[in-house]
């Protein structure tokens, strides 16, 4: 397969992270330092996100398909399994690797999925179109705090916290990913199915100020919750530390 979009850094046992939708590896700059003095660190775009091609033959891009692809990517590393820790859309198909007997441990934080029915096609305007036509003025918004908050708002507790290039990048993935309406709708006509057939440790991680995604009323009574407090849908750049802690903790 054509190799994934990656960065990794670090030693130690090896820890797999997966963006959110509409994102790509900025997502994980907050928290590479802090987590590759202890682990094997490997942050890479899902297919048809950031520098990473498609899934091939047109492939549906469900997050099982998703955490196909990533499989096929652990091979080229020559990992049998990692550790694999994912945001939102990633935290879905992080617990997809968990099925598919790849990962050590997962973490989810802010996980998709947990919905008790498929969601659907989502109403209203299409933001990315309105996105695309005020790209260019996002680098000037991006460089005033104030900006930024309109920016990010929904996605980030402290938008004013993401320095100004990541949070025009993060705009700019997320309004001309090739793979994000094929990978939004795929996942809005799934729920995560089959928990129980994941038999390593999970924790999973919410953002106290998450705008985007509710915490499950339920969940299989041996997985770990942890409260990110403070922090958004996209928690890396609200607290580095506590996030790293979290990450470094699911992955012992």
């Amino acid at each position: 397969m054509t190799s994934l979009n990656h960065v990794r850094r670090g030693s130690g046992e090896p820890l797999l992270l997966i963006h959110p939708l509409g994102a790509d590896i900025v997502v994980w700059e907050p928290v590479l330092e802090p987590l590759s003095a202890q682990r094997d660190v490997i942050a890479v775009d899902m297919p048809g996100f950031g520098g990473s091609p498609a899934l091939a033959n047109g492939t549906d891009p469900t997050p099982y398909a998703l955490a196909a692809a990533l499989g096929r990517f652990l091979d080229t590393l020559g990992l049998e399994r990692a550790h694999v820790a994912g945001n939102s859309l990633g935290g879905w198909v992080a617990l997809e690797l968990a099925k598919a007997g790849r990962a050590l441990s997962v973490t989810g934080l802010c996980s998709a999925g947990f919905w008790t029915r498929p969601l659907g096609p989502r109403g209203g305007p299409d933001v990315r179109r309105i996105g695309r036509r005020l790209l260019p003025l996002v680098p000037a918004l991006a460089r005033s705090a104030g900006g930024r908050r309109l920016l990010l708002r929904t996605s980030v507790g402290y938008p004013e916290r993401v320095p100004p290039e990541a949070a025009a990048r993060l705009v700019r993935s997320y309004v001309t990913s090739p793979g994000f309406e094929a990978a939004n709708a795929a996942m809005r006509a799934g729920v995560l199915s089959d928990a129980e057939r994941i038999d390593v440790p999970v924790t999973l991680a919410w953002g106290e100020l998450d705008r985007l995604i509710r915490r499950p009323r339920t969940k299989p009574e041996h997985w770990r919750t942890v409260l990110l407090r403070g922090c958004g849908h996209i928690p890396t750049w609200d607290d580095p530390a506590q996030v790293s802690r979290a990450l470094l903790m699911a992955s012992s």
